[in-house]
């Protein structure tokens, strides 16, 4: 029996993967599936760059703010939940589109993940609560002395991953390292055409740009003070969202807006750039869009879904 169809359009941050999705929904008879970790979120539609209302009524659109921002969004959690919609896109007899920039999250998707068991919420939160109270570097060295392995591997300055280790070898005994080691589990059985949006540099840099001055201007900052008065730890993924700290700092009286806005921008370009990196060496199978504006729809991919889509029919 052949495997049903998927299409998966990967790419930076503002490279117009979620115009392309949509109008290949249209196009195609297709369901857009977020692969976007912010955009899970039900907070920060602007700010996270959600579709719009008017866009997610025009096809149909799955796991885009569907969680609230307290919550924790695993890569198993998403894989799951992506399934399941790809699962009821088929049933339906639509086409699934996967689309987003967690690179994470689509390898999950499309090649499983390792089988690390389920960590128990105590345990979770007790990390949590040890690396608040020790501070990431002497937490840091308390991991190297019980695993030495996963501590050489990450950076002191990463609470979410330092936390993520220590959870993992204090529930089950065995290093993170251990689980990564062993082959992968729980990829979605499909036929894959998968796209990566990789527009030039310069003219990404400049969408970036512009994008974050139209989210302050179109209500970014009453997101922030939303976010604010939920006065959520810092560790919760939401706490990530692209330019949310330098938005907090502006309204706390700690950085002017335009300083606010300059370095929000400029994370932005440096997560756009790492980004790129990635999805150059680890989605090199991928039909590359390369040569296409940002701020443009590049239709010439619908020949190859037209194609793709007409052999499984």
């Amino acid at each position: 029996m052949s495997l049903p169809s998927a299409i998966l359009i990967a790419g930076p941050t503002a490279s117009g993967k979620s115009g392309l999705a949509l109008a290949a929904a249209k196009e195609f008879g297709g369901t857009v599936i977020n692969a976007d970790s912010m955009q899970v979120y039900s907070a920060m539609r602007v700010l996270t760059a959600r579709p719009s209302p008017e866009d997610e009524a025009a096809a149909p659109h799955r796991l885009y703010g569907i969680l609230p921002p307290s919550d924790i969004c695993s890569a198993a959690r998403w894989r799951d939940m992506a399934a399941a919609a790809m699962e009821e896109s088929w049933q339906a007899g639509r086409v699934p589109i996967v689309v987003g920039g967690t690179g994470l999250y689509l390898r999950a998707l499309a090649e499983g993940l390792s089988p690390v068991p389920d960590i128990p919420a105590g345990v979770r939160d007790r990390a949590r609560a040890l690396l608040s109270e020790m501070g990431n570097r002497d937490f840091h060295a308390l991991l190297a002395r019980r695993d030495p392995v996963m501590a050489a591997r990450l950076d002191p300055g990463n609470s979410q991953r330092l936390a993520r280790a220590w959870e993992v070898i204090e529930a089950t005994g065995r290093s993170l390292a251990d689980w990564q080691a062993l082959p992968p589990q729980g990829a979605v059985a499909a036929r894959w055409l998968a796209f990566t949006l990789l527009p030039p540099r310069d003219a990404l840099y400049a969408v970036c740009d512009g994008r974050f001055r139209r989210m302050v201007e179109t209500g970014a900052l009453e997101e922030v003070r939303a976010m604010m008065a939920l006065d959520l730890e810092s560790d919760r993924p939401a706490m990530k969202a692209l330019g949310l700290a330098e938005l907090t700092a502006h309204l706390r009286g700690e950085l002017p807006l335009a300083e606010a806005m300059d370095r929000a921008a400029q994370a932005t370009r440096n997560y756009a750039k790492r980004q790129m990196t990635w999805f150059r060496h680890q989605m090199r199978d991928a039909h590359a869009v390369s040569e296409h504006a940002p701020d443009r729809l590049p239709a010439h991919t619908f020949p190859p879904i037209e194609r793709f889509l007409s052999h499984n029919r």
